[in-house]
């Protein structure tokens, strides 16, 4: 933990960093959003934690828990008392007095929905009230130069409750992502007045709480082992972060009414351009075919560069083929059937090396790129793509004849 320049506070946890900006920014107010039992609270009391063990003086402050049900979280997450103050307040005049006579260098509130100021009308949560709440606390922490974190709960179409001003307010808006069964959390970026939108940091849940995730791409293809049909790695960039994830694709034959189309992890919007072109330029006759995609580990992918990768996986599935081992695609997908550059196409094949890919299939215009102990296969096109990314022979037919 270190304060650069007297603008930045420094995090001991490195994810949380980057996906910041390299630190807070004095008297800024950041919200963290997510579903229920993601992992909000957790990760701000070890963050908590974290600062008191460097020596700081922090204040966690609690609408939802006692001061008991802390503890209790806290002793499993092996989190020390020392400089790290609770308070279980849900009256906002109390917390900025406290705040004010103890001059933390950071301060947690959580969450916002269950704050209230006797001086305005409404209950906790309402409209009225959580826009003066954060108000208040704005207003404190620009005065002090103390950051604030404030915790908010999001509706059942995952955008924070309350005034859409609340969003404006603050400087920061962060969101803990993640499958409700699964260990992995993403935290995005989708506001930052002092940094970039674009990095996301990882971590893994864990009975001691959220683990970093230093590099992201060995953990999403833990997993993956070759010879799966319908199973394709693509090159996603993460903010300056190059992600390498596994792309499934399952192709199955409409049993009835029109041919669905599910997207996990995937823009829907892009799954039909892909779904269409393939059809359309690349002889994939998907008309009879639901199509099923998924990206493990629970990441969502929107970026274009994924297109080739997900439609590899696709024509994969419904031609029983497998993609050839440790092939790494990239490109984007264009309606004439075409496949276009992507930018820093460089850092991500370089990524795909470090881990051990031996061939990464890129568009035919990109820029020179080499990559020592990878073979660069270039497409023009999906179908030339689909002939240097499949096997030739499919896996139920031998004799290599397709159907």
């Amino acid at each position: 933990m270190a304060t650069e320049g007297g603008a930045r506070l420094r995090l001991p946890a490195a994810e949380l960093n980057r996906v910041l900006g390299d630190g807070l920014v004095a008297g800024s107010l950041v919200l963290i959003g997510g579903d229920p039992g993601i992992g909000k609270s957790t990760l701000l009391l070890q963050v908590c934690s974290d600062m008191a063990n460097c020596g700081e003086k922090v204040l966690y402050v609690s609408g939802e828990e006692s001061s008991q049900q802390i503890k209790l979280r806290a002793e499993r997450l092996g989190v020390e008392g020392a400089r790290l103050f609770v308070l279980c307040e849900t009256r906002l005049e109390a917390i900025l007095a406290q705040l004010d006579d103890l001059a933390p260098t950071l301060a947690v509130v959580d969450s916002i929905q269950t704050m209230y100021l006797e001086d305005v009308v409404g209950t906790p949560g309402s409209v009225v009230q959580i826009r003066e709440c954060t108000l208040r606390l704005m207003q404190w922490a620009k005065r002090s130069g103390t950051p604030v974190f404030i915790t908010g709960h999001v509706t059942k179409d995952g955008a924070i409750a309350g005034p859409r001003a609340l969003e404006h307010i603050v400087d920061t808006v962060l969101y803990l992502e993640g499958e409700a069964f699964g260990s992995y959390r993403i935290l995005r970026s989708t506001k930052n007045r002092f940094g970039s939108t674009n990095e996301v940091g990882v971590f893994e849940m864990s009975s001691r709480g959220l683990i970093e995730v230093p590099n992201p791409s060995e953990v999403f293809l833990t997993s993956r082992r070759g010879g799966l049909i319908g199973s394709a790695v693509v090159s996603t960039l993460e903010g300056s972060r190059p992600l390498l994830v596994e792309v499934q694709a399952l192709t199955s034959p409409t049993g009835f009414g029109p041919p669905r189309r599910v997207a996990n992890g995937v823009d829907f919007g892009r799954l039909l351009l892909i779904a269409a072109v393939l059809s359309r330029r690349a002889g994939v006759n998907l008309s009879g075919q639901d199509v099923i995609t998924n990206v493990v580990g629970g990441l969502k992918i929107s970026e274009p560069a994924a297109d080739l990768g997900i439609a590899l996986a696709i024509a994969s599935s419904l031609r029983d083929r497998e993609v050839l081992t440790e092939l790494v695609a990239v490109g984007e997908i264009g309606l004439s059937g075409e496949l276009r550059a992507v930018p820093h196409l460089e850092r991500r094949v370089a990524e795909a090396v470090r881990l051990g890919f031996r061939r990464c299939l890129v568009p035919a215009v990109s820029s020179k790129v080499t990559a020592e102990g990878a073979e660069i296969l270039r497409a023009a096109t999906v179908s030339e793509a689909l002939k240097l990314g499949l096997s030739r022979v499919p896996r139920d037919k031998p004799n290599g004849r397709d159907s």
